[in-house]
């Protein structure tokens, strides 16, 4: 077996060197090993580059999987499912070792902070909150889950011959978790934990640009005495991901990321017949009633969509504006862009930091270069970053935005704002469902019961009223049309890797 994992803080062990990781912008103890059958291992595939993208330096060069690793993680899981423990075990002791692994998660809370500020640039009250916090949160939903029976008994039926029946939820058996860059701890932990909680075994593969604080939390399952082969991670780019979602030992595929590679990962599944739950893009509606007072919510309505630089699918970022009101929203959108802070992800008040890569930088400047080509007009724009190097953009409001433009339609996982003028309320719903995606809404309105009677009319897996409030772990998350199906989080997260069984015999 391993070494201990690196970063890892056992509970109860002194933690002050590891919180003055984040006083002084430190770097945990970053491990570059993939874990195959409970055991670290080295890849020996073509190296992968992690940058910080606030710097714009290299942050650590690690050996991505090999095919004979994919195969061999694969193979770990397969047996660990077929012959292992886990799937067999009680689930109160199952429940018990997932627990286990939240509190070590979470006694590593200020590493994976420092790790999600240095290979994302998310700034650091977000890295605390939704990044480590909200993995931990998901894990713990999970654990308690993993204890549940659902087994129904059906009692007697008296037909011709008389029986007895009950419907039992099994395992799927061996799920690729597949994950994007932008969320990763809270992304793998909802994914992988309803897996978990099932009864399956996973691979789990993070996106290459950001595969290092997911490393550093998956080891934390060696030491909380999750058997071997249950949870095993490797290290890639687009070759390992397509090896592995298309691998006939898998049963499942559980994917975050981009509807174009969902749309691929899908077509790969489609000879075996693969399971598959996608979570995928968004173009997520924001949308103001009529009468709301808009002065309160501002900063919250514009923050929304621009934090951790916009890289996020259920950013609302697509504004429905009544006529009467464009004015004034436009004038007080003007003085609360002057207020976001975009730049360093170490300080707390930053709201807007680095975007991942210098190509992904590109190009959103260059979607909305296009829309005010256009006709588009940028009607605010926040400070500029005043550090001298990282991959920043500052946020942008774009106005006289037509509802069919690219600009209004694609995803832009960027800082950017669109706003889109309706007359009247039927006309706002036809604009917010009037894309290919359905994840989420925002609605802001004079009162709650006029937001909640609008909310049903929204073709969105998630709405969230007049800024809905602390995140709440274990609801469900999904989307409709574009936007994936299947999902994650509590109950519905296990269930997605559950299959039924009805069981007859005579009464």
């Amino acid at each position: 077996m391993g070494s201990r994992p690196f970063g890892l803080v056992m509970p109860g062990q002194e933690v002050s060197h590891v919180s003055s990781l984040v006083e002084s912008r430190t770097a945990p103890h970053w491990s570059t090993s993939l874990l195959v059958g409970g055991e670290d291992e080295i890849g020996v595939g073509p190296d992968v580059t992690v940058f910080n993208p606030a710097t714009e330096q290299p942050i650590v060069t690690l050996a991505s999987a090999s095919p004979d690793q994919v195969n061999r993680a694969v193979g770990a899981a397969r047996r660990a499912f077929d012959h292992g423990p886990w799937p067999r075990m009680a689930a109160a002791e199952r429940s018990r070792l997932l627990h286990r692994f939240a509190d070590l998660v979470e006694a590593m809370h200020d590493s994976l902070t420092a790790g999600c500020v240095l290979e994302i640039g998310t700034p650091l009250s977000m890295s605390e909150t939704l990044q480590t916090k909200g993995a931990v949160a998901a894990l713990r939903v999970y654990a308690d889950l993993a204890g549940r029976d659902r087994t129904e008994e059906l009692g007697r039926h008296d037909g011709t011959v008389p029986s007895r029946g009950r419907v039992s939820l099994l395992p799927s058996g061996v799920v690729a978790v597949v994950t994007a860059y932008n969320i990763p701890l809270a992304i793998t932990a909802r994914s992988m934990g309803g897996a978990l909680a099932a009864g399956c075994t996973v691979v789990v593969l993070p996106s290459p640009r950001a595969p290092l604080t997911s490393l550093l939390m998956l080891r934390a399952s060696v030491a909380a005495g999750i058997p071997e082969g249950v949870i095993n991670v490797v290290v890639g780019e687009a070759p390992v991901g397509q090896q592995l979602t298309s691998h006939p030992d898998v049963d499942k595929i559980a994917f975050t990321g981009s509807v174009r590679v969902g749309r691929s990962i899908m077509a790969q599944a489609a000879g075996r017949l693969t399971r598959l739950s996608l979570e995928l893009g968004g173009k997520a509606p924001t949308v103001l009633l009529p009468g709301v007072e808009l002065a309160p919510i501002m900063h919250q309505l514009h923050a929304r969509y621009v934090r951790n630089a916009g890289q996020g699918c259920m950013t609302p970022g697509r504004l429905l504006v009544h006529r009467d009101q464009y004015e004034e929203f436009v004038e007080l959108s003007v003085a609360t862009y002057a207020r976001l802070k975009t730049g360093d992800p170490w300080e707390r008040d930053t709201e807007v930091g680095p975007l991942i890569r210098p190509d992904h930088l590109s190009a959103v400047r260059a979607k909305v270069a296009t829309a005010v080509e256009r006709g588009a007009s940028v009607l605010a724009e926040g400070p500029a970053s005043q550090l001298s190097s990282g991959w920043f953009m500052s946020p942008v409001l774009l106005g006289a935005v037509a509802a069919d433009s690219p600009i209004a339609q694609e995803e832009i996982f960027g800082p950017v704002g669109v706003v889109v003028v309706y007359d009247d309320v039927d006309h706002a719903v036809r604009l917010a469902n009037g894309t290919d995606y359905g994840l989420s809404a925002d609605v802001y309105a004079a009162t709650t019961g006029e937001a909640l009677a609008l909310a049903p009319r929204l073709r969105a897996g998630a709405v969230v009223v007049n800024g809905g409030g602390t995140p709440r772990p274990g609801v469900p998350m999904g989307g409709f049309k574009a936007s994936g199906f299947g999902r994650e989080g509590g109950e519905w997260g296990v269930r997605e890797f559950l299959e039924t069984q009805y069981i007859q015999w005579p009464a």
